[in-house]
C-alpha cells in the first residue's frame, strides 16, 4: 500500500525541519513528500546552504504565489499530483511525536471498508500555557473513536471535526466525493469530513496517532481566525446550518474555567473569558460577512488574498 505525504509550507521554519527528519525515520515510509510551498524566498532561505534534494530525495518540492495558496484548492493540486493508495495531509509545524505515526493513521483508516479519513491526535508543544494544554486535551482526548452519521445527535458539529494538520485520506474515496472544496478560506478538512459522512462513510480519530502542535494565540489573532471560520460556516449552510458551533464552544469555556479553578489558577480565568470573547466576536461576524462593508471584512480576516481572487 502506497502512501504520499502532502505539507503546504509558508516560512518554515525549525519545526518543519524537525517534521521532515522524523518523517524519514517512520516505521512506515512515504513514498513521496509533495510540498507546496508559498513563496520560493522564504524556502530557500530556510535551506541555504543544505542539500534537501539529496537529504530528502522522497520529497518533491513546488513552489506558488501567496496570491495562490488556497485552504482547499492547493491542497487537493498537491492531491492530483499523488498516485497512492493513502496520503497523509499535515501542516510544515506539527511534529510526529514518534516513528510510528504514520503506521498508525494507516491502520485507522484500514480498520474498517467504509473510513474514508483518519486524523491524528494533537498534543500541546513545551512552550504552551495552561488554557492551550487543556483545550487541546477537550478538542483531542486520549481515547479513540470512529463517527459516522449514527453520532449526529449526540456529537453534533464534532463528528464532522478533522484536522489537516495531520490527517491521513483514501484516495479512490477522497476522488469520488470531490476531493477539497476548490476555494475555500477555511475548514476545508470538515467540508470534506462532513460530505463523507452525509454520503455514508465514516471519520476516524486516531488518538494513539500523534502529533506535537499548539499555538499561543493572542486574543487578536483569534479574533481573525475565527472571523474565517464564521466566513466558512456561512458559505456551507448545507453543512452547517443543521448543526450548531456555539453550543460546543460554550462547553469548552466551562470546562477550562472549572480546570482553571481546579488546578488553583482562577486568576487565568479572565483571560479565557477576553481570548473566548474574541473568538465568538470573530466567528459571529464572520458568519455575517455578507452584512458588513468589504473594507471591514478585510480588517478582520486572517487572510486577506482569499478576498483578491476572481472566482
Amino acid at each position: 500500500m502506497k502512501i504520499d505525504v502532502i505539507i503546504p509550507t509558508y516560512r518554515p521554519g525549525k519545526k518543519f525541519l524537525e517534521l521532515m527528519k522524523r518523517l524519514s525515520s517512520q516505521s512506515v515510509k512515504a513514498d513521496r513528500i509533495i510540498i507546496m510551498n508559498t513563496e520560493e524566498k522564504y524556502f530557500d532561505g530556510l535551506l541555504y546552504g543544505t542539500d534537501f534534494a539529496r537529504e530528502y530525495p522522497e520529497a518533491e518540492v513546488h513552489h506558488l504565489s501567496k496570491r495562490e495558496y488556497d485552504h482547499g484548492g492547493t491542497r487537493d493540486i498537491a492531491a492530483s499530483k499523488s498516485c497512492a493508495d493513502l496520503f497523509l495531509c499535515m501542516t510544515d509545524d506539527a511534529v510526529p511525536a514518534d516513528d510510528r505515526l504514520i503506521e498508525r493513521l494507516r491502520d485507522a483508516v484500514c480498520q474498517a471498508g467504509d473510513i474514508a479519513v483518519a486524523y491524528a491526535r494533537q498534543l500541546p508543544g513545551k512552550e504552551s500555557g495552561e488554557i492551550e494544554r487543556y483545550t487541546r486535551a477537550f478538542n483531542y482526548p486520549e481515547e479513540s473513536c470512529i463517527k459516522g452519521q449514527q453520532q449526529l445527535k449526540t456529537l453534533g458539529i464534532k463528528t464532522y471535526f478533522c484536522s489537516n494538520v495531520c490527517a491521513m485520506y483514501r484516495r479512490d474515496v477522497f476522488r469520488k466525493l470531490g476531493g477539497f472544496e476548490k476555494h475555500t478560506i477555511f475548514n476545508e478538512d470538515m467540508i470534506f469530513a462532513a460530505r463523507a459522512v452525509k454520503a455514508g462513510w465514516r471519520i476516524a480519530y486516531a488518538a494513539d496517532a500523534r502529533v506535537y502542535h499548539s499555538h499561543n494565540y493572542t486574543a487578536k489573532e483569534q479574533f481573525h481566525r475565527n472571523f474565517d471560520n464564521g466566513v466558512s460556516q456561512a458559505q456551507h449552510p448545507e453543512i452547517f446550518s443543521g448543526v450548531s458551533s456555539e453550543s460546543e464552544g460554550v462547553k469548552m469555556v466551562k470546562k477550562t474555567a472549572a480546570h482553571l479553578c481546579r488546578i488553583g489558577k482562577p486568576w487565568m480565568v479572565p483571560r479565557l473569558i477576553a481570548d473566548c470573547g474574541a473568538r465568538y466576536l470573530g466567528f459571529f461576524l464572520g458568519k455575517h460577512y455578507r452584512k458588513i462593508p468589504s473594507g471591514l471584512v478585510l480588517r478582520c480576516t486572517m487572510n486577506r488574498d482569499y478576498w483578491k481572487k476572481k472566482y
